[in-house]
């Protein structure tokens, strides 16, 4: 058995914390350009094209729409077009990408 000592501890810390980065990262830019639901703690739902986000978890999103109430496809309320947004991480608490597969993003499950 190796014994390994601090420095190649941390460096081996760095790597796998690395991998991680790296695999979020592409997970990341797969949503870029894709349609995107976002709700809000005031329970607004907002929908757009997902440009960028930043690491406080801030999120751009273009030709954004808002709903008041819950959004569905069987929604009769009449939108808020917004066009370019910015929404505040603080305030998101889930986010979904609108495709076949419909992936789910709790972000109250990351913080």
């Amino acid at each position: 058995m190796q014994e390994l000592h601090p420095p190649e501890i941390e460096e081996r810390g760095k790597d796998a914390s690395k991998c991680a980065v790296t695999e979020l990262r592409k997970k990341l830019e797969t949503w870029l350009n894709r349609p995107m639901k976002i709700k809000i703690s005031d329970g607004r739902t907002l929908v757009g094209i997902f440009l960028c986000t930043d690491k406080d978890r801030n999120v751009i999103l273009g030709t954004c729409e808002e709903y008041v109430g819950p959004y569905d496809s069987n929604n009769k309320e009449e939108p808020r077009t917004l066009g370019l947004a910015m929404i505040p991480g603080r305030h998101i608490v889930s986010i979904e990408i609108d495709d076949q597969k419909q992936s789910t993003f709790d972000v109250g499950s990351t913080a």
